[in-house]
């Protein structure tokens, strides 16, 4: 009778908790489907299309994710003055949010277009001419939609701030549905080539910024904004925004930049090793979903938990939140695990890269059983309580020295290959969940408070 007396203080019931995570689960899900669907559709196209298409991509996925580390970033300030019931500034934050990380994004754009040269001469280096052409066609018509995937990004994030994951998921279904639906009309229909695969990417970000910045103009949420086109930046609340974006995305900036390093390497084992990779790393995302989306459902539950000052809270949905997290990604898993003959039977990859694939893929399921969630999600309540500089130096640290360098080491000198370069991050992983679990036990993360 005493401890359900006392959990009824608690800022977040059950029922709210499934309600803030499936519709995360099901954003995330729908994304690595519609990324495949997509895929499937620039391959008709041709390979030189690929190649210029997942050029491009490589430097969007480096501003996407920093845009998304600075939304965290007013997330986690708005979820704060939540959690202190102060709803006027948690409001302010969020409009300063939306305000910054949309400059932010145009002065990028211009950038991009200023040195579009140096990005398809330099950059990409010494590449074909057919490729140069559709890498070429693919950045001039979607960096436009940088100041619209940076809004949506900072939309959704305050949408996850106030607990409320529903409304960004049924925009993330609008802005996939456009993507995929303009890519099969304008690719298979009108024969549009690269054309079509970048138009439909500009227009459903367009979309889907609209959208969610208008129903945040709503005032029956609440977070709402109140003469939106009315600004003045706030430089205290922009850099208690900072504090926490610019950490989290050197952090994903560093992550991205690793992923692309160690590619190099595995394409030097040979074709084999390329599509063993490849396919590992799509069928991987599965394996870590539900971990994803726990991650952004933490950052809020915790936030809140923070700004109202109770860290017994914090500590009790860190606690709870990681065990879901951990059930989930054992489902998943088993999931995968069960359909895995089917899933390489699927790819027609020959015997050799098969046997490679099913080699890795067991292993970093196992592998994600067991460390993942405390090397990933468990950083979430460090930076949602404001401690995101410390996640940041362990992981830069360990993934130059154990993810990159244990590859080479692991990788070319031992001569595992692809398998070692799998080997190693998984290393990283194990050097990230011990500090991690330190810091978190040292119990420093509560005296960071944001705001």
């Amino acid at each position: 009778m005493r401890e359900r007396k006392e959990k009824s203080g608690y800022l977040f019931t059950n029922k709210m908790l499934v309600a803030l995570i499936l519709p995360l689960i099901i954003e995330q899900l729908l994304a690595i489907l519609v990324g495949m669907a997509d895929s499937i559709m620039i391959a008709s196209v041709g390979e030189s299309a690929v190649s210029g298409v997942s050029l491009v991509d490589q430097i969007m996925v480096l501003f996407i994710n920093a845009f998304a580390a600075l939304a965290t970033g007013g997330a986690v300030v708005s979820g704060q003055y939540l959690g202190m019931k102060d709803e006027e500034r948690a409001r302010g934050a969020a409009k300063q949010l939306v305000w910054f990380i949309t400059l932010c994004a145009l002065v990028i754009t211009v950038i991009i277009y200023l040195r579009k040269y140096f990005i398809l001469h330099v950059v990409f280096g010494s590449i074909d001419a057919d490729v140069m052409g559709h890498a070429n066609t693919y950045l001039v018509i979607v960096a436009a939609s940088i100041p619209f995937i940076a809004l949506y990004n900072g939309g959704a994030a305050i949408f996850r701030a106030m607990g409320n994951s529903q409304m960004s998921m049924r925009v993330s279904i609008l802005m996939n549905a456009i993507n995929v639906c303009g890519n099969a009309i304008l690719i298979y229909g009108f024969h549009r080539g690269t054309e079509g695969v970048a138009i439909p990417t500009l227009v459903s970000r367009m979309v889907a910024a609209i959208v969610i910045i208008a129903m945040l103009c709503s005032h029956k949420h609440q977070l709402y904004f109140e003469k939106i086109f009315s600004y003045r930046p706030d430089g205290k609340m922009i850099k208690r925004i900072l504090s926490i974006g610019v950490p989290n995305g050197l952090e994903n900036s560093m992550f991205q930049l690793g992923k692309i390093l160690v590619l190099s390497l595995v394409s030097t084992f040979g074709t084999y090793a390329i599509a063993a990779n490849a396919v590992s790393n799509a069928v991987a995302m599965f394996q870590i979903l539900p971990g994803l989306a726990m991650g952004l459902a933490m950052t809020t539950v915790i936030a809140r938990c923070v700004g109202a000052g109770d860290y017994g809270q914090a500590k009790y949905y860190t606690k709870k939140m990681m065990a879901i997290t951990y059930v989930s990604i054992w489902v998943m898993n088993a999931l995968v695990f069960v359909l895995l003959p089917f899933i390489l039977k699927a790819y027609n990859l020959s015997d050799i890269t098969a046997a490679t694939t099913e080699k890795i893929l067991i292993f970093h399921s196992i592998s994600c059983m067991i460390i993942w969630p405390v090397s990933f999600s468990l950083p979430c309540t460090l930076r949602a309580s404001g401690d995101a500089k410390m996640p940041m130096y362990i992981s830069i640290v360990s993934m130059w020295v154990f993810r990159i360098g244990f590859s080479y080491v692991l990788g070319k000198y031992m001569g595992w290959g692809v398998f070692g370069v799998w080997v190693a991050m998984v290393i990283d992983w194990c050097f990230r969940a011990v500090l991690m679990f330190v810091r978190y036990l040292s119990g420093k993360w509560m005296h960071f408070k944001t705001v």
